[in-house]
């Protein structure tokens, strides 16, 4: 491996609910970098975390400079907490890796030596996850229904475990939009890009807070935000449904003028008016989902708001307010 002892890493966590795990979780990273070697400095974003991990964060700001703890207002989600801790980010190549040491720190040497063949982004592929049925189906579920509307193809075996150049992170930050899912972002992007498996570990504190009412949640709010094909969908559907009526119209004209058959009207008066009727709403909550997103987007609210930094020579205000 190139030896760069100049080079710098930041390493960027979102926490929450893992408290125990950061110390070991900083301590393997610090060792990790120096032994590749090169410059560390590790940002942990406490998303609202309720088990007193901002406390941890402060006392190992206080033993380590090279870390610097942000602590959110409330909780704003984990993919804003990567947004603020790559607003903060001065590192040449910067990882991005949960908390709870499934991502295990010993891989950012690996992620950062294939990233020297030229790539500008290097994702973590989970050959082997180490998370429940219910998760890994979820997961699975979120992307194929992801790649359905979006057109595009994703793999779910990839997450956020990455090392990305400064010139890519210089990009995102650039994307201030309120619906953010980082590895689809940097999908978007098309930097050029490279997978490698890596060892995934079970979860060592805690459990996952995306269940698959989140996963499904999170999967519309990436569709909505990044493509326009619900709507394209709806549209054809309704072409679909308005050209069925018109045959089925001739078919009960024929019946009365050619067969002279009697038509029984209200049955079947009553059976469209319920299918048209859920028809229209269906398609209404699609305009209203876009019409929101839209509104939520013109309010240009900041994407997460800091209470308190460990870094005291930063000014918080001027971050929070990024544009």
């Amino acid at each position: 491996m190139e030896k760069s002892p100049d080079i710098l890493i930041s390493v960027v966590i979102p926490v929450y609910g893992c408290e125990t795990c950061l110390v070991e979780l900083c301590s393997r990273i610090r060792d990790t970098i120096t032994s590749i070697p090169a410059q560390y400095e590790i940002i942990l974003v406490n998303d609202a975390s309720p088990d007193g991990a901002w406390e941890t964060i402060r006392k190992l700001s206080e033993q380590d400079t090279n870390i610097t703890g942000l602590d959110f207002a409330r909780n704003f989600g984990q993919h804003h907490a990567i947004t603020a801790g790559l607003d903060y980010t001065n590192g040449d190549w910067v990882v991005v890796m949960d908390c709870d040491l499934q991502d295990r720190p010993e891989e950012i040497a690996s992620l950062y030596q294939k990233a020297l063949e030229g790539y500008e982004v290097v994702f973590g592929k989970r050959v082997e996850r180490q998370d429940s049925w219910l998760k890994k189906k979820g997961s699975r579920l979120f992307y194929k229904i992801y790649d359905y509307f979006s057109g595009q193809s994703t793999d779910f075996t990839v997450a956020n475990f990455s090392i990305s150049a400064k010139k890519v992170v210089s990009g995102y930050r650039r994307m201030r939009e309120q619906n953010r899912y980082f590895p689809l972002f940097i999908q978007w992007m098309g930097y050029r890009t490279a997978k490698i498996p890596v060892e995934h570990n079970a979860r060592k504190e805690g459990k996952s807070s995306y269940n698959l009412s989140k996963l499904l949640t999170l999967a519309t709010d990436a569709i909505v935000s990044q493509s326009n094909k619900p709507l394209r969908l709806s549209i054809q559907f309704g072409f679909l449904v308005s050209f069925a009526s018109f045959l089925y119209a001739l078919y009960l004209f024929a019946r009365y003028f050619f067969l002279d058959e009697r038509v029984a009207g209200w049955t079947s008066v009553m059976v469209s008016i319920f299918f048209i009727g859920g028809l229209i709403f269906f398609n209404f909550g699609i305009l209203g989902l876009y019409i929101g997103k839209i509104f939520n987007e013109t309010k240009a609210r900041p994407l997460y708001l800091i209470r308190e930094t460990t870094d005291e020579a930063t000014d918080t205000e001027e971050q929070e307010l990024i544009e």
